[in-house]
């Protein structure tokens, strides 16, 4: 077999225990294979390979490894992973099953994972959509989180499908707890205050993180022509919108408060620029403080750096992948919005952190830097949403 005499499949190795064991896995199990394939270490030099019931053992035993921990199906394994250390005396490692970790909205099965990869339906194992350690880690999820939603869930000896809600609940906590903030404009509208000085520019010291009131800041510049959120802007506003409206005053955040004079449409009717005015006396710290039901985000058109995002959201549209129809295929279940490019406009400071986590995008949400990125087009990926109805129990 190892001289390579013999075809794929012509010949196999058997330990000869019981034909006649109560217990399948004795029934003469299979030692090894013939496979004629090219190792990414070994070469071309071995065309027999082990099964798993006989290595899993060895490879444990090898490590010293006292705790094997696998999935719940490898428990009727365990009889014949015993005999095999016992046999050939070697380090006695004992293993141990638990429940997979099944998480809703996606895939646990690496087969069927090495599929979307092979397919080019997801970028590689590190896609950030895949649940992978590569995956999550370029997402933006910490290993804090993750350890604080293994703390949550615990270990079972029954199948259960833990909301994902649930993790991303975890990675919030973490983050919000120690990620810096920055102000990032994703879908711009033109804001123009009309009774700033052309020109001029001032430089506002903001908090990196509002928990650390006396920590770090970073600069932010505010010029005469800035760019909103065109969701903070409603024409024809109901009562309890609290954003910008014509007449209506805001506080621009960290600055001043500014009031909507005039709306500027271009022929279809598009509302291309907001004219406003700003109140000197608002600038915080300058005597008394004036208070508004409304605050913004916003950034310098004049400084603005533009960046590449990408959206990410659940990979699959079905919460319960083991559910899949039979007459269906789990890659039916794609979720087609999944991931989502758009581009937006970051204050300068951004481009300059150096923290190593995911960052905030103050009222939006949490992102990460990618591998992708280059000066001239740096590239984020989304973590998760600032907020979400979901409660932990």
């Amino acid at each position: 077999m190892r001289d390579g005499k013999y075809a794929d499949g012509e010949k196999v190795l058997r330990a000869k225990i019981d034909m006649a064991h109560p217990n399948m896995m004795f029934r003469d199990p299979i030692l090894y294979r013939i496979k004629h394939a090219h190792h990414h270490r070994t070469g071309d030099k071995w065309c027999i390979y082990p099964m798993y019931d006989y290595t899993h053992g060895q490879c444990d035993s090898i490590e010293h490894i006292t705790h094997s921990i696998c999935t719940l199906e490898f428990d009727v394994h365990r009889p014949l992973y015993d005999w095999f250390i016992e046999t050939l005396g070697i380090f006695p490692s004992h293993q141990y099953e638990f429940a997979r970790l099944n998480l809703t909205y996606t895939l646990m099965s690496k087969r069927k994972l090495l599929e979307l990869v092979q397919k080019g339906l997801v970028a590689g194992w590190d896609d950030p959509r895949m649940p992978t350690l590569c995956g999550v880690r370029r997402r933006g999820y910490t290993a804090e989180a993750l350890k604080m939603f293994c703390d949550k869930i615990g270990v079972s000896k029954r199948d259960q499908l833990m909301d994902i809600q649930l993790l991303e609940w975890c990675v919030r906590q973490d983050l919000n707890a120690r990620s810096n903030r920055y102000m990032v404009v994703q879908d711009p509208v033109k804001l123009t205050i009309t009774n700033y000085p052309e020109g001029q520019v001032e430089w506002f010291d903001c908090p990196l993180n509002p928990a650390e009131p006396e920590g770090a800041t970073r600069k932010v510049p505010f010029t005469r022509e800035l760019y909103i959120e065109r969701a903070d802007f409603m024409e024809d506003a109901p009562k309890k919108f609290f954003r910008l409206k014509p007449d209506g005053e805001v506080r621009l955040k960290y600055t001043y408060i500014i009031k909507c004079e005039e709306v500027v449409k271009d022929s279809e009717g598009n509302i291309v620029e907001l004219k406003c005015t700003y109140d000197p006396s608002t600038r915080p710290g300058n005597g008394e403080w004036r208070s508004v039901k409304g605050t913004i985000h916003w950034v310098s058109t004049d400084y603005a750096k533009e960046l590449t995002l990408r959206n990410y959201d659940r990979l699959f549209t079905l919460a319960d992948m083991s559910q899949v129809p039979e007459d269906k295929d789990y890659k039916d279940f794609l979720n087609p919005e999944s991931l989502v490019v758009a581009k937006a406009f970051a204050e300068p400071a951004l481009l300059d952190d150096a923290s190593g986590i995911a960052v905030q995008f103050e009222r939006t949400g949490y992102y990460i830097k990618d591998k992708d990125s280059t000066p001239e087009e740096p590239v984020f990926n989304k973590t998760t949403s600032l907020k979400d109805s979901y409660k932990p129990e």
